[in-house]
């Protein structure tokens, strides 16, 4: 599954990268978490939660029944 997660993400990332920004996978739990890191832009971007609940998060759990959510992390929380 994390393989098929991260292809997915790589036709979010073109966007995130048209403003400045990145996300890298960082993990994918038992529960059906995908926890994501930020980078550039959007790792200080004041509309971040909203770009990962309405954009990424809407896109893996249309394409994968087992997401249940997406968070954001830092690369030390995980």
């Amino acid at each position: 599954m994390n393989e098929q997660i991260k292809e997915a993400l790589e036709q979010i990332r073109p966007f995130l990268q048209r403003d400045g920004g990145d996300v890298q996978f960082i993990d994918f739990t038992e529960d059906g978490v995908v926890k994501v890191q930020l980078e550039g832009h959007c790792a200080g971007c004041p509309h971040a939660q909203m770009t990962v609940k309405n954009g990424i998060e809407a896109f893996l759990k249309e394409n994968f029944t087992e997401v249940t959510a997406v968070e954001a992390v830092n690369q030390y929380q995980f």
